[in-house]
């Protein structure tokens, strides 16, 4: 059972290096490419290592046997229990980066682990199917696994998270009932680059940083929870990398760079020296922007950015806090209501939005309100939201605010929570965000329901905050950039989408291949859109925000910086490096910048201005 597969970018190169050593007996270069994950170079020994398969040959029962399955079930739960228990106990002795982000990700598992949507299903499963245990769990993980991969959300890497989650439990749920070994890292050798097929999250909470100096995989991707780990843990990684475990041996000597995502085995003096050079200057580098951790993000002229974070899963607030964000732009909600039968409540909202606010001390919180697309039966997602047919064009469809206008109780619970939450919080510290608006009247009436929730709590007996939490629109689609001077009269903010603002103008899937090719957020009609939006909010003086993917990307801070935007949230590991290219812009250069790119047509151009300019502030820092 495996996690987290993401579609590979390339296929492995496998090839000589170039300036590989010809002379005889000398074995040649051979550079492996995959997928970079925690950045660092790493020079040593291969240690290979294998874990026996988890898969389970598919059984059925006879009636009589349902009990002993239940039973058998039940003593696998307490058994993983125990060693997530064991691996909680672990923690003290990781880095404090390490322990914050495997902290929440264990007591996830742990949930999982009781009366969770999984163990229960897999129950019935026994029950109706006469399916034996390890045949039931692995049947119902991939039944949640993939109802959670076909929800319509921009954050694909958040539900490849959530799915590997449910596949490593039911994974090892699976080899305690079948008795199968674990993997064990004991015997790694100090200084060693560790080779396999795939790692779990577990298997890296094993990893001592101390030791081994780098990983790499022929599974996984960037934005997994092993990943994470690897990079909590600094050890340089490379993922997703084809062919490695055939090409590398046990003793072979290699040269791992995290940030190209390379492996090269039986590396060149030449090879060695240069990654040698490479290590110094990385420690170098990861000094400069821990500083800039508790430096403002501000122009060489003065002017101060605002950076923030997304947030998918709670179990990322560590990385935010290390990031030095300023605060989370973006909360996606669709966290609480997966996983589970039934729809989470006004206290389960509360409980979960409560902690999140308080961690953050202050510092702003935006939370978005539920935002469900419209391709999958929404029945299979959490019972108790009436099913709705998806049609042929389900990202037109029902989703985000329309859903919600139509369901009003489901937005009354969040407001309620969010609002209880605000009230134990400093003013203005927590926000809210509504998905999908297309036309000023969906934000008017979500207003009316929130003035309405606002007054029902507050005859309850409920505290509630002096001034209530802003409510702003989301601009994801041309229709709500082109209206913004209209919806901006009945928001109190935008927060720009770029992801969805680039899908839905140039009528492209990114995860459609023969199409992909076509998605470019420089194009000149999506960033005539942002212009558009963005002039409409500053004409009122009204908070303007990026969360899409360009708000993390350092190349086109000039450019974003140069349209009016003074406020971005990105991924959490994106902040150091754009709050560096922050501190190196003057904002007079990029206005006129901005100016010049707006005057092209051919995205092409305009990509080369953006590199161009990028690559003159690196020269002049």
């Amino acid at each position: 059972m495996k996690i987290d597969k993401p579609d590979r970018p390339d296929k492995a190169e496998a090839k000589p290096a170039e300036g590989a050593a010809r002379r005889p007996g000398r074995r040649k270069e051979v550079l492996i490419r995959g997928i970079p994950v925690s950045p660092g170079v790493a020079i040593g020994k291969v240690f290979d290592t294998s874990e026996p398969p988890d898969e389970a040959p598919r059984r059925e029962i006879a009636p009589d046997a349902v009990e002993t399955e239940k039973q058998r079930l039940a003593a696998a739960v307490a058994t993983s229990r125990k060693q997530v228990g064991k691996l909680k106990t672990r923690l003290s002795v990781l880095p404090e980066e390490a322990q914050e982000e495997l902290e929440p990700l264990l007591d996830a598992y742990a949930l999982m682990l009781g009366d969770s949507r999984l163990i229960r299903g897999a129950r019935k499963r026994i029950e109706g199917g006469l399916l034996a245990a390890e045949t039931a769990v692995g049947d119902e993980a991939e039944a949640i696994a993939e109802v959670i991969l076909a929800t319509r959300d921009d954050d694909k890497a958040g539900l490849r998270r959530r799915a590997g989650e449910v596949r490593e439990i039911a994974r090892r749920l699976t080899r305690n009932l079948t008795e199968n070994p674990f993997r064990s890292f004991k015997d790694v050798p100090e200084g060693a680059i560790l080779v396999a097929e795939e790692l779990t999250p577990a298997d890296a909470a094993l990893l001592d940083p101390s030791r081994i100096a780098g990983v790499a995989t022929e599974e996984g991707g960037a934005d997994g929870h092993t990943a994470i780990m690897l990079r909590a843990l600094g050890i340089p990684a490379v993922l997703g990398a084809p062919g490695l475990t055939e090409a590398a041996r046990r003793g072979d000597q290699a040269v791992l760079d995290g940030a190209a995502g390379s492996v090269a085995l039986h590396p060149t003096p030449a090879t060695q020296a240069q990654a040698k050079e490479q290590i110094a200057a990385y420690a170098r580098e990861r000094q400069r922007l821990g500083k800039l951790r508790r430096l403002p993000a501000v122009t060489t002229d003065g002017e101060l950015v605002e950076l923030q974070a997304n947030m998918e899963i709670p179990a990322e607030l560590p990385l935010i806090a290390q990031a030095g964000a300023q605060g989370i732009g973006l909360l996606r909600s669709e966290f609480l209501f997966m996983n589970r039968e039934d729809l989470p409540d006004e206290d389960d909202q509360f409980a979960a939005y409560a902690p999140i606010v308080a961690a953050m001390n202050g510092d702003p919180v935006t939370i978005r309100v539920l935002d469900w697309g419209g391709e999958k039966d929404m029945q299979a997602l959490a019972a108790g939201v009436e099913s709705q047919h998806a049609g042929p064009n389900p990202a037109l469809g029902l989703r985000g605010i329309r859903m919600l206008l139509k369901r009003p109780e489901l937005l009354e619970a969040q407001f309620a929570a969010i609002l209880r939450v605000a009230a134990q919080a400093p003013e203005g510290a927590v926000r809210v965000m509504l998905p999908m608006v297309t036309v000023p009247e969906e934000v008017k009436q979500a207003r009316e329901i929130f003035d309405r929730v606002a007054k029902r709590v507050r005859r309850r007996g409920e505290k509630l905050p002096e001034k209530l939490p802003e409510l702003g629109a989301m601009i994801e689609t041309p229709g709500a950039a082109l209206a913004a001077d209209a919806i901006a009269l009945e928001a109190d903010f935008f927060a720009i989408g770029t992801n969805d603002l680039a899908m839905y103008t140039l009528a492209v899937d990114r995860g459609e291949a023969d199409v992909a090719h076509l998605y470019d957020p420089l194009h000149p009609a999506v960033l005539r859109l942002m212009q558009f939006a963005t002039e409409a909010a500053l004409r009122l003086r009204m908070p303007v925000s990026v969360c899409g993917e360009m708000a993390g990307n350092p190349q086109l801070v000039p450019l974003l910086l140069g349209l009016g935007i003074r406020c971005l949230s990105m991924n959490a590991s994106a902040i150091p490096r754009v709050k560096q290219a922050v501190r190196a812009l003057d904002i007079g250069d990029c206005a006129r910048f901005a100016r010049r790119v707006m005057e092209q047509s051919d995205p092409s151009r305009i990509r080369e201005l953006v590199d161009g300019f990028a690559s003159g502030v690196t020269e002049r820092g």
